[in-house]
């Protein structure tokens, strides 16, 4: 259930809105006169929201390159180059 509260808990109750950004690792929905006006979020939600979309980005040009036909590297491939990086730098 979306958390939802008027924009001036941000100005009376901010270490209250902290406080349960933190704890429910959910984003808090800020209203201004009655409409959606703010989103407040922990640090910690943020970092894991810009991780996915950095991922799903990824996936997004690993696909448009699979349908492509663009036949890529095998996972053996990958692997024994990482190892290989690995074993140069000892």
């Amino acid at each position: 259930m979306p958390i939802i509260k008027p924009i001036s808990d941000l100005r009376n109750r901010s270490s209250e809105i902290s406080k349960i950004a933190n704890d429910s690792n959910e984003p808090i929905f800020i209203t201004k006169n009655g409409e959606g006006d703010l989103v407040v979020m922990s640090m910690n939600h943020y970092s894991k929201l810009q991780l996915k979309l950095d991922l799903l980005s990824k996936l997004s040009v690993a696909q448009k390159q699979k349908a492509a036909s663009d036949s890529g590297k095998s996972l053996k491939q990958i692997l024994t180059k990482i190892r290989t990086i690995i074993n140069e730098q000892k």
